[in-house]
């Protein structure tokens, strides 16, 4: 302690000591008695106004300090008073104590059975988060497509956007999906090898070997050997082996599990249904207030899912809707027994959708399906192949009957609800023979009413023949084909059957050409298409 501190506290010890054992002056006979004070020198102020005041004692020079202090005996009299009659009233002061405190009983301990179980929800088979991976990852492989307006869209009352999918190099949607399976693979492989002659496997060709990966193509010797040339072309190795497909996919297992190839065939793998779903994202960026995407049911129904994957998550507002053949509608019945079908009995014409049954349909696509698609239909081979023809007298371009699906529907008017809404028809793919393209646009010109073959009977007269071919002539009728046949029968020995194939502007010729070829020849006989 410092010698400041020291100095004042013996200065108050002082001073509390004196005035505990000082002797008690007398009262004075004019001062008031005031019980509660004890000493002259303790009350407040001087008692008589000329009494001198008496200071308190002095220490180092300054006078103590006087503090007014209750007599310590007297203490135990405070309590609450009240002058009632000039009287104090005393009341006793008592200490009650604090309610008392009682104690929760511990919480029962609750067994985990108990409790209830929320399960978490499941992941998603498909994220827009893995769509948009896909794209960034394929943009420096594959071009994008343009979506263009179609001259069509005046002509059935909507504004129709053409989705070109069939410009890519191997004339096929999945492209796409196949680029980025291939750049997703984790295990290094010394090569893939693929079974089956369709646009996944030529995909796959060419892609292996623009990533420099060897690519093996097993093939049945039935392929026709300008399919065989393409994979060729793309630099892959082609075998031939067996006399069916599934002899060749027998023989490409084989050889991927002893030489430690990898095997590739088309099915619902997320990175390949990401890759397909770029389709969806580049559609929203290029046609702005979009109503509604037509898509065909094409790569094992992963370029629908991958869409609507997208579409849907970019506006759900947006119509998905799936085009399939009527002759294998495996989605509709899908959609019934609520379950994908394993077994399809249908014959539907292998040679033009012999892309679409190679597979059947998975389970996650199913699910993505039922969940995004707002409608499934199916549309004819008829219908597809008016819309082939469509294709190339207005957008000068050749597609296959997978890639004209989604414009048969329109055609077929199926879809009344898009009238007058802005619409986009995804075109996925246009990998047809050049013989198949011929025959068929022979027949959809028979079935669009343009091609008409009939008979008649005709005079052996001279200039019977002229007289219908100036006719014809004159209506601006083409003359395709005639063929005249003597019959051997008796009752007709003096006439001739002329058969004629003819091909008019449109219907409306069509029809009038039937009404005034019926007014000159009674005998006259339309052949059936």
């Amino acid at each position: 302690m410092n010698f400041a501190a020291q100095l004042f506290y013996s200065s108050y010890l002082s001073e509390r000591l004196e005035r505990l054992y000082s002797p008690r002056p007398a009262l004075k006979d004019g001062e008031d008695n005031d019980p509660f004070w004890q000493r002259e020198e303790l009350r407040l102020g001087p008692g008589q106004p000329g009494c001198p005041y008496k200071p308190g004692p002095v220490s180092n020079g300054a006078a103590g300090r006087r503090p007014t202090l209750i007599e310590p005996d007297r203490l135990k009299d405070f309590g609450e008073e009240d002058l009632v009659n000039g009287d104090v009233k005393v009341y006793e002061t008592k200490v009650v104590g604090g309610p008392e405190i009682v104690l929760m009983e511990p919480p029962k301990t609750r067994r985990v059975s108990e409790f209830r179980i929320i399960p978490r929800p499941l992941a998603q088979y498909l994220r827009f988060e893995d769509i948009s991976a896909a794209a960034f990852r394929i943009q420096a492989g594959i071009q994008k497509t343009p979506c263009t307006y179609s001259r069509l869209s005046k002509q059935y009352g909507m504004e129709i956007y053409l989705k070109k999918e069939q410009l890519h190099y191997t004339g096929s949607v999945k492209e796409r999906g196949v680029l980025y399976l291939l750049t997703s693979l984790t295990q290094q492989r010394k090569g893939v090898i693929v079974a089956s002659d369709c646009n996944f496997s030529m995909a796959v060709a060419h892609h292996a070997v623009e990533l420099k990966v060897p690519v093996f193509v097993i093939m049945p010797s039935c392929c026709a050997s300008p399919r065989l040339r393409i994979y060729r072309d793309y630099g892959a190795m082609v075998i031939s082996y067996g006399s069916t497909s599934h002899d060749s996919q027998n023989h490409a297992r084989h050889l991927a599990k002893e030489n430690g190839y990898l095997y590739l065939e088309e099915d619902e793998n997320p990175a390949y249904l990401a890759g397909l779903g770029t389709v969806g994202m580049e559609i929203y960026e290029q046609v702005p207030k979009l109503d509604a995407v037509v898509v065909p049911a094409a790569g094992q129904y992963g370029l629908l899912a991958g869409t609507a994957a997208a579409i849907k998550h970019l506006n759900s507002r947006i119509l998905v809707i799936g085009i399939e053949p009527e002759g294998f509608p495996l989605l509709l019945q899908s959609l019934k027994t609520d379950g994908p079908v394993k077994d399809m009995h249908s014959n539907p014409n292998k040679k033009l959708y012999g892309d679409l049954m190679e597979r059947s349909l998975g389970v996650n696509t199913f699910q993505l399906a039922k969940k995004l698609v707002d409608k499934v239909i199916s549309v004819s081979e008829e219908d597809s192949l008016v819309a082939m023809l469509r294709f190339q007298e207005f957008e000068r371009s050749t597609v296959d009957t997978e890639g004209a699906m989604g414009l048969a529907a329109i055609l077929a008017g199926q879809l009344p609800e898009l009238r007058g809404k802005k619409v986009a028809v995804v075109v996925s793919s246009a990998n047809m023979e050049l013989e198949l393209v011929r025959q068929c646009v022979d027949r959809a010109l028979v079935l669009d009413e343009r091609v008409s073959k009939f008979s008649v009977q005709l005079g052996e007269w001279p200039g019977d023949m002229a007289r219908l071919l100036d006719f014809l002539s004159r209506e601006d009728v083409r003359l395709l084909d005639v063929c005249h046949r003597r019959h051997s029968d008796k009752a007709d020995l003096f006439n001739a059957k002329v058969e004629c194939v003819v091909e008019t502007r449109d219907k409306a010729q069509s029809s009038h050409l039937r009404k005034t070829l019926s007014e000159r020849y009674p005998s006259l006989c339309w052949l059936d298409r």
